[in-house]
């Protein structure tokens, strides 16, 4: 087998635990809607939103620091020893301060009484941090089905647990009281039980783990630590940037409502599970356009097809678009009943669907400065991204509540959209067809607007007049791509 097949053949099955795990994981949504109100969806919500951010600082770029520092050294158990050492050190001091201060920080955020979540949650993130380095020991190994059995292990435990908590337990208390299940279920843990689902997870996945951490005094060195820590502080300002233009508003819009914030919370944050849709397109779509891109650059048709791939990447981030707005008399569902209240936050989605897609293109348009060696940009655009997205937030949310928030990251993918385009044909100049993409664009947004202006009492009906529309663009991308669609893989290297 080749180097590029074998990578190529990694890179799915690295991948696709990520992406079907995050996959899976949005199946839960309809589980946590349909069995809680929107108060406890907003605690959830609310509570991984800051998990996610601590993600990102307690392994404060460890984990690239490791490829990069591994990957060139002659002894990568000393690499591997002195990053688990100090991950092992940071999480220690972490979770000492979370339990240490689970009192104040509940109280800071709203959650009196519930501690525990803090406390969960916040060894979650320090096993999460300790496991990082093994599973990228493993990638730099070449052992790509021990990752997938690892992190496919991580994400069906939680899975099984959140269901069996959340769901099975009640209903079969609720048939039987005196059934054995009484012994390790309590109702009034609630939504908890999402926390502790995470907790358990992580930690059978550091059990599972427990035979690479052999790690020798004398493996651990100061010197190697500190270029490990200069290599990876900028990583960590580009993940915390990243976080806040996904997760600050989840954070924020709490603090600056009075109105039933958490229950506001709720409904935003489900809401938003069905823009994940587009996320999870491109969340794919970069898993084999980014191994593409490397492989590729040096041929001479390379621009050529970045072109074409943009192109088509807009087309079908549309139709991912129209797919869910005019669907959404089904897909509301997906986020409770009627009665719940989630449905209130449908009027965000197209705004975060929207904002979704426009990631979506800075994430393709991200090739100029991966090719050119210029990734300090990348560093640039998500600062402003999140500028953007804290300024517009804290000035608007007061106003207009969790529309705020869809606007905001609405805004700030635009930005970062355009000044990445502008600056890359400085650097790395691609001739996109941007007229070609403005008039989907101008369609894709014209039928939404018809479908919206136009009032329909039946649902099938208007379900029926939605799929008409939606024909209508297929037909439009086919009139004007229908001569291309066959050359669309004929462009060959020399």
């Amino acid at each position: 087998m080749s180097a590029l097949k074998k990578l190529a053949g990694e890179t799915v099955i690295y991948g696709v635990p990520s992406i079907l795990g995050r996959f899976l994981n949005w199946w839960l949504t309809p589980l946590y809607a349909w069995m809680f109100m929107p108060e406890e969806f907003g605690i959830l919500s609310n509570i991984l939103a800051y998990v996610a951010f601590f993600q990102v600082i307690l392994t404060y770029g460890m984990e690239t620091s490791y490829f990069r520092f591994a990957g060139r050294s002659e002894n990568p158990e000393k690499v591997f020893s002195t990053s688990v050492v100090s991950l092992g050190i940071t999480s220690i001091a972490f979770v000492g301060l979370v339990i240490g201060f689970s009192q104040n920080i509940a109280g800071w955020i709203s959650y009196e009484g519930h501690q525990n979540y803090i406390i969960w949650m916040g060894i979650t993130v320090a096993l999460d941090a300790l496991c990082s380095i093994p599973f990228a020991k493993l990638r730099l190994q070449s052992k790509p089905m021990r990752f997938a059995v690892l992190k496919s292990v991580n994400i069906a435990l939680s899975i099984v647990l959140n269901v069996f908590w959340i769901y099975l337990c009640p209903k079969l208390l609720a048939s039987n009281p005196d059934s054995i299940v009484r012994f390790v279920y309590n109702k009034d843990i609630g939504i908890g039980y999402a926390f502790l689902s995470y907790l358990i997870a992580a930690f059978v996945t550091l059990l599972l783990f427990i035979p690479d951490f052999r790690i020798k005094k004398s493996d651990f060195d100061g010197s190697l630590l500190k270029q490990m820590l200069k290599y990876g502080w900028p990583i960590l300002v580009i993940g915390v940037a990243g976080m806040v233009n996904l997760n600050i508003d989840k954070i924020l819009l709490p603090k600056l409502i009075d109105v039933n914030p958490i229950r506001e919370l709720g409904i935003y944050s489900a809401s938003g599970k069905l823009a994940i849709l587009m996320a999870l397109f491109i969340q794919a779509f970069r898993f084999s356009f980014e191994p593409f891109l490397f492989s590729h650059y040096k041929n001479e048709d390379s621009k050529k097809v970045y072109a074409v791939i943009m192109k088509y990447f807009v087309i079908l981030g549309l139709i991912i678009f129209l797919g869910v707005m005019f669907y959404m008399d089904i897909l509301k569902y997906f986020i409770g009943s009627t009665e719940s209240g989630y449905h209130e936050g449908i009027k965000v989605v197209p705004w975060l669907l929207m904002g979704n897609l426009l990631l979506g293109i800075f994430y393709t348009q991200s090739l100029w400065y991966k090719l050119t060696d210029q990734t300090h940009f990348g560093a640039r655009f998500a600062i402003v991204g999140a500028i953007i997205t804290i300024v517009l937030n804290i000035v608007f949310i007061p106003y207009f509540g969790y529309m705020a928030c869809g606007y905001a990251f609405f805004a700030a993918s635009l930005v970062m959209t355009i000044s990445s385009y502008l600056v890359g044909q400085k650097y790395f100049p691609v001739k996109y067809d941007l007229k070609r993409i403005a008039a989907y664009f101008l369609v894709a947004t014209s039928l939404y607007l018809i479908e919206i202006n136009l009032v329909f009492n039946d649902k099938i009906v208007r379900i029926c007049f939605n799929t008409l529309l939606l024909m209508v663009f297929f037909a439009f991308i086919w009139i004007k791509e229908k001569s291309d669609l066959r050359g669309l893989f004929t462009f060959k290297g020399k």
